[in-house]
């Protein structure tokens, strides 16, 4: 609701942005824009390729949180094949029946001639009748009303459901200590991030927690997802993955991911990119307009270049 046109915020000196890789770049942008340049804070367990970037460049100061919570175990996570969904349903009903609850996520809400994917509704049905029919399964999507998911949620923390079958919707946002499996179907739909945040839905007990990825027939982008899902358990670590996988995108414009339109020999030469930082705010302090004769050059290109910037950096 804040970053529509016709909010204005005067004295706006400070922007809190949460879940930051949800929000694109213009909306970030047309934020921060609203007051006198405000300070920026921005938050995120599995940054965009583009801000992790930005962090190398000195555009954005950055501070990492690498501690679990006291307490906490890791989550261990498996990619399972296709061909193992019987032995993984088996999994998530020894959980239940050791007194622990799952999540089962779906890209759909329900089926798609154009998407050949699992759909929430779908697999709600199927899974009550033919897979765990002495269980009490719940259905969480978008469509329903606040008031019915609050229902479905207020009866999954009390325990009176065994498994939750829901969309992307529980990404964020929910606290539930007794869940110990998030089993996610279709998980090659998903980007890194999102299967971070999904696998952190897990984990917030005292009880070892798991997390089943399972892919019918992922594709070499996302195997390579899967597996480093597998061995990377820090969203920072997997930030960078990703943008080795995904390329940074446009520093100065809005494409958050793919190769960008201003090169360099390669992101990971901190040297070499410190270096020149350090050159270039000598430049700003010694002659900001860039026209001298040493300069003019420069100038020229910049000035060129600057035509697709933005004023936004996070």
């Amino acid at each position: 609701a804040l970053i529509q046109s016709p909010v204005d915020i005067p004295k706006l000196a400070l922007v809190v942005v949460d879940e930051q890789h949800r929000f694109g770049v213009m909306q970030r942008a047309s934020l921060s824009e609203k007051g006198a340049r405000p300070h920026v804070l921005a938050m995120s367990a599995t940054p965009i390729p583009r801000s992790l970037a930005l962090t190398v460049y000195g555009d954005l100061d950055v501070s990492v949180i690498d501690e679990m919570p006291p307490g906490r175990e890791s989550i261990r996570t498996r990619w399972v094949q296709s061909d193992r969904r019987d032995a993984a349903y088996g999994f998530v009903r020894k959980e239940v029946e050791a007194g622990r609850q799952a999540f089962i996520v779906c890209p759909l809400i329900e089926e798609s001639e154009a998407i050949q994917s699992r759909a929430a509704v779908v697999e709600h049905e199927r899974l009550s009748t033919q897979v765990f029919p002495e269980l009490n399964l719940g259905l969480l999507h978008g469509r329903m009303s606040l008031q019915e998911k609050e229902e479905v949620m207020d009866r999954f923390k009390t325990r009176e459901i065994d498994i939750l079958v829901s969309t992307p919707v529980i990404e964020v946002g929910i606290d539930v200590p007794n869940a110990t499996v998030m089993l996610i179907d279709g998980a090659d739909r998903f980007g890194l991030s999102q299967l971070h945040q999904f696998r952190g839905r897990v984990g917030r007990g005292d009880h070892q927690s798991y997390c089943l990825l399972m892919a019918d027939s992922p594709g070499m982008e996302a195997r390579k997802r899967l597996k480093l899902l597998e061995r990377v358990r820090d969203g920072f670590e997997l930030a960078e993955e990703d943008l080795k996988i995904r390329g940074p995108g446009d520093y100065a414009g809005t494409r958050q991911s793919g190769l960008p339109s201003l090169r360099v020999a390669s992101i990971t030469d901190q040297d070499i990119l410190a270096m020149a930082r350090r050159e270039a705010m000598r430049l700003l302090e010694t002659d900001p307009e860039l026209t001298s004769e040493a300069n003019e050059s420069l100038g020229e290109h910049l000035r060129k270049y600057a035509g697709g910037l933005t004023a936004d950096v996070s």
